[in-house]
């Protein structure tokens, strides 16, 4: 082969990969590079020709490459420590053959960097040098960073594929002891086709999210199924630990731009890369993707430097009182903490921040729920319940920040599977978390009848249909009516709105009957300021309506608005009309079904206007 300019000038750290592993010490602890940056003929000639090994230690998180040191036989020579757990050596943490470190992302590089976790040597992937004699560490700076400052040895594969991206991404090639020339292309990941539940899910996360953004994902299906459902968002930013190719196609559609991020503005921070091809071809060069290690990355007091930061992680399992368990399944390790914490706490602390865990309701084809009473013995609680904030399934979005572990357990069943819920709701009874006489919901939440509105007076008000887990909302509403206000809606004086009451209330089956809400959110806490409910008549298909709208928000045309989406909604569902009862007195209710547009017949029984409302 003839020689490139480079390796003219650095002939003398030449070497083939099994002269490399030659050199390793042995009693040593050996970082291997990250993700789709492994150095992976390093690490086979490392097992292979490496006998002189004996008592090595091996850290790396995820990696996508083979690990041939933690095959049975070579306990004696390599002994592995997964900051995160991959495929490739789960095998080899369940049996004993290799341990797992639980730790926090950010933590890492401080570890290795006051050698508490000392590293002794590196091996990892770069792009050649450049004219000065740096090289890049391209998709992979995480936790490479802190290694490469800290080692006595640095080996590295010099690959002409490797990207060489921006950031804190250079190395002088005087640090590195031997270079590898490898021609290869780097590992891929091929993206996994998105289901509809996938795709709901998504849906639910990308309401979650205002224009403006900042977003931090990770890698899968939930992650991409969110990327895809924000394409018609604006100005949204990333700073992520990594991306993959759901990030660059929203940024080459301008979607991403990072023009309201207020950290590094314009700039997608990320620590690690791992995708296609043509993300890999995307990055290289790319100066609007900045590199970072992860103790910048992940740091919560960096996450919060950003305006509306949110986060979205994902989970194997959450129980009624909110706690997440994210690194075991069927009580063996299988993942890692990684980054879930630092973010779901520095997001908490953004301004305007919100923090999402999201998963799929059941798993095993729908068998076993995710929603759980309890998480299963040997099950790590990797973020607290006093973290988490929402929890997103394809059923909706449980709020949890703020609530009492019974309003939990309830807005946890609520988006829950409808075939799980009354198992969920028997076990929160079980515990006391619940009242002995709770429902759930009856059938499927209708979240596509939700919709965001103006009022006339400006205002956005978010009309939603009621769920079960409205309770303590629909209390604090009737309380804060005035007397006035009570009599013309329950047309008669109520001291009290009981539980028993407020259950009945919030119990519905969106078919037979219907709530719908109007709540204003007032920095990001929902506040309920109208109701209205109907109930059909079988016999008729006509409903009986009712509305009440706080005092200080009538005549601003909430219930003017709640009238609308009523009706539309009642006729999406094959309702023939509306009926109601309405004291003669009740002037603003009165004002509310005439000025519907809808034919209304009126008479008057005993102080009080019977209506009729056709539909057309």
């Amino acid at each position: 082969m003839e020689l490139t300019p480079w390796l003219q000038r650095f002939s003398h750290k030449v070497t083939t990969p099994e002269g490399a592993a030659r050199a390793i010490p042995r009693g040593r602890r050996i970082l291997i590079g990250s993700g789709a940056a492994e150095p992976a003929r390093l690490v086979e000639a490392m097992v292979e020709h490496g006998h002189h090994l004996e008592g090595n230690d091996i850290v790396h998180l995820l990696t996508l490459g083979p690990a041939p040191y933690v095959k049975a036989g070579l306990e004696c020579r390599f002994r592995h420590t997964a900051f995160f757990i991959g495929p490739n050596v789960r095998d080899a943490v369940a049996e004993g053959r290799a341990d797992f470190m639980p730790v926090f992302l950010s933590d890492i590089p401080e570890l290795i960097r006051s050698r508490r976790v000392r590293i002794d040597v590196a091996l990892i992937q770069v792009s050649p040098p450049d004219a000065h004699g740096y090289v890049s560490l391209g998709v992979s700076v995480d936790i490479v960073r802190a290694a490469i400052d800290a080692a006595d040895l640095i080996l590295a594969e010099v690959n002409p594929r490797m990207p060489r991206t921006h950031g804190d991404s250079f190395l002088n090639i005087g640090r590195i002891q031997h270079l590898v020339p490898v021609d290869a292309p780097l590992p891929t990941r091929t993206a996994e086709p998105l289901d509809e539940v996938d795709r709901a899910i998504g849906r639910h996360i990308a309401s979650l999210v205002p224009n403006g953004a900042t977003l931090q994902t990770g890698i899968g299906r939930i992650p991409d199924a969110a990327l895809a459902a924000l394409e018609e968002h604006h100005d949204l930013g990333v700073h992520t630990e990594m991306f993959s190719d759901g990030v660059m196609c929203l940024a080459l559609r301008g979607v991403i731009n990072g023009r309201k991020k207020t950290l590094l503005p314009g700039k997608l921070v990320t620590s690690f890369v791992m995708g296609s091809q043509a993300l890999y071809d995307w990055v290289h060069d790319n100066p609007a993707v900045e590199m970072r290690p992860s103790g910048f990355t992940n740091d919560p007091f960096v996450i919060a430097q950003n305006d509306m930061m949110i986060a979205i992680n994902a989970a194997l399992a959450v129980d009624l009182t909110g706690q997440v368990a994210a690194d075991t399944l069927m009580g063996r390790f299988f993942s890692g903490i990684g980054g879930q914490v630092d973010f779901i706490r520095g997001s908490a602390r953004s301004r305007g921040g919100k923090p999402i865990i999201a998963l799929r309701s059941t798993a095993k084809e729908g068998q076993v729920s995710r929603i759980v009473a309890g998480l299963e013995q040997g099950a790590g609680v990797v973020t607290s319940r006093g973290d988490v904030h929402y929890v997103v399934t394809e059923h909706g979005v449980a709020d949890l920040w703020g609530k009492n572990i019974r309003q939990r357990a309830l807005a946890l069943i609520d988006i829950a599977h409808p075939d799980h819920r009354a198992d969920l709701l028997a076990a929160a009874k079980q515990r006391r978390y619940v009242f002995g006489d709770q429902t759930c919901a009856r059938s499927a939440y209708p979240w596509e009848e939700a919709r965001r509105e103006m009022l006339p007076g400006g205002q956005e008000v978010l009309v939603r249909p009621l769920r079960i887990s409205d309770e303590d909302a629909l209390k604090d509403l009737f309380y804060r009516l005035s007397d006035e206000s009570t009599y013309q809606r329950f047309m008669k004086f109520k001291p009290s709105h009981p539980h028993e009451e407020l259950l009945q209330l919030v119990s519905l089956d969106y078919e037979q009957n219907m709530g719908l809400v109007v709540a204003r959110s007032d920095n990001g806490c929902e506040e309920v300021i109208g109701l209205a409910r109907y109930d059909v008549a079988p016999a008729t298909r006509r409903a009986d309506i009712a509305f009440v709208v706080r005092d200080e928000w009538q005549g601003r045309g909430v219930g003017t608005l709640l009238m609308r989406r009523m009706a539309e909604v009642a006729r999406a569902r094959g309702i023939m009309g509306f009926f109601a009862d309405v004291l003669v007195s009740n002037k603003p209710m009165m004002a509310i079904l005439y000025k519907s547009g809808l034919p209304v017949k009126a008479n008057l029984r005993d102080g009080a206007y019977h209506l009729e409302i056709d539909f057309p």
